[in-house]
């Protein structure tokens, strides 16, 4: 369970506030945010508070999931500089506890804390994962509309290079699903411009991004 939680993208602060973690090859970025966190007092104590308990959450993540190189965290904003300087401080005391060498660069112009932490071995992510197969990687698919345009063009240069009788689309479900409805009128249209017809196979184990012509 705690090997999962380390996994995840979001964590959940005590506070009701949470911690946005995205590694990359380059950096990897922590954001914080207060969430449904409301203060006794006024929103600078919420702030200052989330922040804080941020500070020690991140310190131990950083250490769960072995995260290396550098690291950038954005904290909430805070107006008052002590609390500013308390939450570093208390991040520089969370990070002594680390046994991988970290360093506090220093906050940037636009609010960002600076700090390395030195690569001793892979990540938790890298070790347990493997880049999804069907976005690569990239975290976002191209939607259906999308894939059926690039299919139109991907007919159209066939249709010029060589002669067919027909083109068969084998592609997923969804794409499939929004050629035959939403696309249909195009498909008309492009059928009439290069004088052939298309036919469209569902192939259940394509991906989103996945398609094949196949001339006739």
């Amino acid at each position: 369970d705690e090997i999962q939680k380390a996994l995840e993208r979001k964590v959940p602060l005590k506070s009701g506030g949470y911690l946005v973690i995205d590694p990359a090859e380059a950096m990897s970025t922590i954001d914080v945010n207060t969430g449904a966190f409301v203060g006794h007092r006024n929103l600078e104590e919420t702030i200052f508070k989330t922040n804080l308990e941020a500070a020690t959450a991140i310190a131990r993540q950083l250490r769960l999931r072995n995260l290396g190189g550098i690291i950038i965290i954005d904290f909430i904003d805070m107006e008052d500089g002590e609390h500013q300087r308390q939450v570093l401080r208390t991040l520089e005391k969370q990070l002594e506890r680390d046994h991988a060498k970290t360093n506090i660069i220093g906050i940037t112009e636009l609010g960002l804390v600076q700090m390395t932490r030195k690569r001793t071995r892979e990540s938790l992510e890298q070790v347990l994962c493997e880049p999804c197969h069907c976005c690569v990687g990239r975290g976002k698919l191209k939607t259906p509309e999308t894939i059926c345009y690039e299919i139109f063009r991907e007919i159209l240069r066939e249709a010029r290079a060589y002669q067919a009788v027909g083109y068969r689309v084998l592609a997923n479900q969804r794409v499939v699903d929004r050629l035959l409805d939403e696309e249909s009128g195009n498909v008309a249209e492009l059928e009439s411009f290069i004088g052939r017809t298309i036919r469209f196979q569902v192939e259940t184990m394509y991906s989103q991004e996945q398609y094949d012509v196949v001339l006739l």
